[in-house]
């Protein structure tokens, strides 16, 4: 008869494969840039593994299982990676024809009080229902004057994609006084412009 205590203990997780270096063991799902291809096995650390490969699914552990099933679904496997690379150069090639305008603080020369990175080209893209991460912008340093830049987008398996991105001065919402035969014209302009969001 099994004693009470086998019964209270915690399911055990599945071990973690150790490679020779002392690293994790692990079966890449999709091709990860600086690491290796997709059904590669790779060596890393502990963190890596845990906070970034096996929760994004970019890899599985390696058990010989996992590693005789893509060797017989190699063909398959290599057909996803060539759509998944065919998908990320049409999304290169839209992003390519866009632009986006950042609104920023400036003096009269056009220098901004601030700089615009990467969090805020983002949260611009953001807008445009295009979701990246700050690391996959690609600066020289921070946009500190007015103008037009070309920004590099990373998205992945070494395809980068060209932003157009204007910093233009922050719009004022208090318009300076005109004069009185200046304000009719105003307000028939004002009434043809669509009203802001």
């Amino acid at each position: 008869m099994p004693s009470a205590s086998k019964h209270n203990t915690p399911p055990k997780t599945k071990r973690l494969g150790r490679g020779p270096h002392g690293g994790i063991e692990l079966l890449l799902i999709q091709s990860v840039d600086h690491l290796g291809n997709q059904g590669e096995v790779v060596e890393v650390k502990r963190g890596y593994a845990m906070n970034y490969l096996l929760p994004q699914g970019l890899a599985t552990i390696a058990t010989d299982h996992h590693k005789r099933m893509v060797e017989k679904h190699r063909s398959k496997l290599q057909a996803i990676q060539n759509q998944r690379l065919a998908s990320l150069r049409t999304l290169a090639e839209e992003l390519g024809r866009q632009s986006i305008t950042i609104e920023a603080n400036a003096n009269d020369e056009g220098h901004l009080y601030g700089s615009v990175g990467a969090p805020e080209i983002v949260k611009a893209l953001k807008q445009h229902e295009s979701t990246f991460t700050p690391d996959q912008v690609r600066l020289k340093g921070p946009l500190k004057e007015l103008g037009l830049y070309t920004v590099a987008i990373h998205l992945g398996q070494e395809i980068e994609s060209e932003l157009k991105v204007w910093v233009v001065p922050t719009v004022s919402d208090h318009a300076p006084e005109t004069p009185a035969a200046d304000k009719s014209a105003e307000k028939s302009a004002a009434v043809a412009k669509p009203a802001k969001k």
